[in-house]
């Protein structure tokens, strides 16, 4: 293995002797100069990351607690609190989780909180140190998801927080509400997307470049949970499965005539199968959605204009997609779903998508 090393490097730098390099007298950079630019960067990298997740967070605090009830029994009591430790983030984090983020290796602190949430309405504020929760002492590791874990536990019982701000401690009673309880995360990708597994939702960072308005961002996270709560994504799978053992049985037949496919009509099929409905499954998650975000109380008027600007992303959804509506027709359609809602809300009826009886019942819309 040496020898390969020795000869991969003598190569390189034949390589290197016969390419042509640059002309300029290019200016010289000493290591201190570029090391302090990097952990600046870095610093800006995660405040920026956790001033999105902060935004994130309050959207999908209102989306959840808004909609409860379309959500069936994946519902579960919250505060709209996220605290840590340095040791409590991502590996990714720690190193500038300190300097960018008042945070200790010791008590947690709070990082964010959601607004119009009960840790808001109880007087936490970013940076109070978070001590015991109904008298156990937090963690300084997993914080946040043992908080989680620690609300659900006892649903909308009142709990009781002892925090500290600038040396002060004092004892809070915070009283949780319910909603939602699939988790939401933020992805820092400088792709416009989002998507739903069924089990959980993920916003990648690019979309907030479009998402100019907390009330467009909703209309983001209310797709993402329609998608979720219609079980879209179990209903996909069983499209492919049925496409697959349809293309099984046409591959298995031309066996038997002594033809080998490969499974191509299996493979074929699956994915025709997985298409199926696609199309249709995304305007409906845009319809619910759109209801879920006015549910929540965000003025969604001029909503539509979201897709105009991700069509100046993602131009090419401007004539041609084959498994999503194309951007114009996720305008028209969002423009006449917010007509319907406004429509509603002049006439003070229920906010509930108008949905197919069967499905309403099986879903409890």
């Amino acid at each position: 293995m040496r020898g390969w090393g020795v000869a991969a490097a003598l190569a390189g730098a034949l390589v290197s002797a016969g390419c042509a390099g640059p002309v300029s007298k290019l200016p010289t950079a000493s290591p201190t100069a570029i090391a302090t630019e990097q952990y600046r960067q870095q610093l800006a990298a995660v405040r920026a990351y956790y001033r999105d997740l902060s935004r994130v967070d309050n959207v999908a605090f209102r989306i959840r607690t808004a909609n409860a009830r379309f959500c069936r029994k994946n519902v579960a009591a919250q505060i709209g609190l996220f605290a840590g430790t340095v040791r409590s983030l991502p590996r990714k984090y720690r190193s500038v989780a300190g300097k960018a983020l008042n945070l200790t290796w010791g008590t947690p602190r709070v990082i964010a909180v959601a607004d119009g949430s009960p840790a808001a309405l109880a007087g936490l504020k970013p940076g109070d140190e978070v001590l015991k929760l109904n008298g156990a002492t937090v963690p300084k590791a997993g914080t946040a998801r043992w908080i989680g874990k620690s609300v659900k536990a006892d649903g909308t019982a009142p709990i009781t927080l002892t925090a500290q701000r600038r040396g002060k401690e004092r004892t809070l009673t915070l009283y949780p509400v319910m909603g939602c309880s699939i988790p939401i995360a933020l992805r820092a990708t400088p792709i416009p997307n989002a998507y739903s597994t069924g089990d959980k939702i993920v916003i990648q960072s690019g979309i907030l470049r479009i998402a100019h308005g907390d009330a467009d961002l909703a209309i983001v996270i209310g797709h993402e949970l329609a998608h979720a709560n219609l079980g879209h994504i179990r209903k996909r799978q069983e499209n492919a499965l049925i496409g697959e053992i349809g293309g099984a049985i046409i591959d298995g037949g031309l066996l038997l005539g002594g033809i080998y496919t490969g499974g191509t009509f299996a493979k074929h099929f699956e994915k025709a199968g997985a298409r199926a409905y696609s199309v249709e499954f995304e305007r409906e998650a845009d319809y619910v959605g759109a209801y879920y975000a006015a549910r929540a109380g965000y003025d969604i008027s001029g909503a539509e204009n979201l897709w105009r600007a991700f069509a100046l992303e993602e131009p090419a959804n401007i004539r041609l997609t084959t498994d999503h509506p194309t951007s114009p027709a996720r305008f028209v359609y969002m423009r006449n779903t917010i007509t319907e809602i406004e429509a509603k809300e002049r006439r003070h009826l229920p906010l509930v998508p108008e949905l197919a009886a069967p499905l309403a019942l099986a879903t409890g819309l």
